[in-house]
């Protein structure tokens, strides 16, 4: 991650580093910054933590450090940062896990201010301006954090049989407008040809594709996200199960318009 004259960020370690990083940051902010804590059993945040830590907070500083380039300032700012999301977020696994929930929250709430810090850093090692960067990697923060909770929550409904359908049908109303702030913030990426790494496939570089296969999933996501709203109109249990099944599909295309979207986001 990051550039210095000459030298482009390409491959799949750049690329995945800010995929994890917004999923982090979004989807912990989902987590701890909503009236979340109130709805659900404690375990619940013990499970995510654990899952989160391992699956990718660690994996977004490992990403981000195979895909920074020595001495350049922003990467190393990114990695250090992404270093100190992953440690501050398995002190709160820790203490949520030794039932310290109170430590544990509070921590977990330092952990999601410096993930979110971390995609600012990450801003400056794109292609395009500071602000339009912040804003690309924050509605994927929003995109793609929507659609990992709502599939976490979604099980959970499987464990937790008291828990209300305000959780989940929050976290789908998210997802639904989070798809049409990621369009904006694929328009603002353009639709010219633009350099792409050809790691991922030779699609991606061919007339400018990317942004449109990016544009095709997330109109996906959305209408995937529509027919799960619907199906938890119903009364039964099963529309939650139903529902959960849709946000199965909504992250594979999240995250194959993310992929997409992102192959374009470091210069040339």
């Amino acid at each position: 991650m990051g550039h210095v004259e000459g030298a482009p960020v390409t491959g799949f370690a750049g690329v995945f580093a800010l995929i994890l990083a917004e999923t982090v940051a979004g989807s912990s902010v989902l987590t701890w910054a909503t009236p979340l804590w109130n709805e659900t059993k404690r375990s619940f945040f013990s499970i995510w933590s654990v899952i989160m830590v391992l699956l990718f907070a660690w994996p977004a500083w490992l990403a981000s450090r195979s895909a920074a380039i020595v001495g350049d300032a922003d990467a190393t700012r990114a990695v250090q940062l992404a270093l100190v999301t992953a440690i501050v977020l398995s002190v709160a696994t820790v203490l949520l896990l030794a039932r310290q929930k109170t430590a544990g929250r509070i921590v977990a709430i330092v952990a999601t201010v410096v993930s979110v810090a971390t995609l600012v850093a990450m801003a400056p090692t794109g292609r395009q301006s500071f602000l339009i960067a912040v804003f690309q990697l924050f509605a994927g923060a929003a995109f793609l954090g929507a659609a990992y909770s709502a599939l976490f929550l979604g099980h959970w409904y499987l464990t937790d049989r008291k828990l209300t359908r305000v959780p989940i049908n929050r976290f789908t109303l998210v997802l639904i407008a989070a798809t049409l702030v990621e369009g904006v913030a694929i328009a603002t990426s353009g639709f010219s040809g633009s350099v792409s790494s050809q790691a991922f496939n030779p699609l991606l570089t061919s007339g400018g594709l990317a942004p449109w296969i990016a544009i095709g999933m997330t109109v996906a996501t959305l209408l995937i996200a529509v027919m799960a709203r619907a199906a938890l109109k119903g009364e039964r249990a099963a529309a939650v199960q139903s529902a959960t099944g849709f946000f199965y599909l909504s992250l594979v295309t999240a995250f194959t318009a993310e992929v997409a979207v992102k192959t374009r986001f470091f210069p040339g």
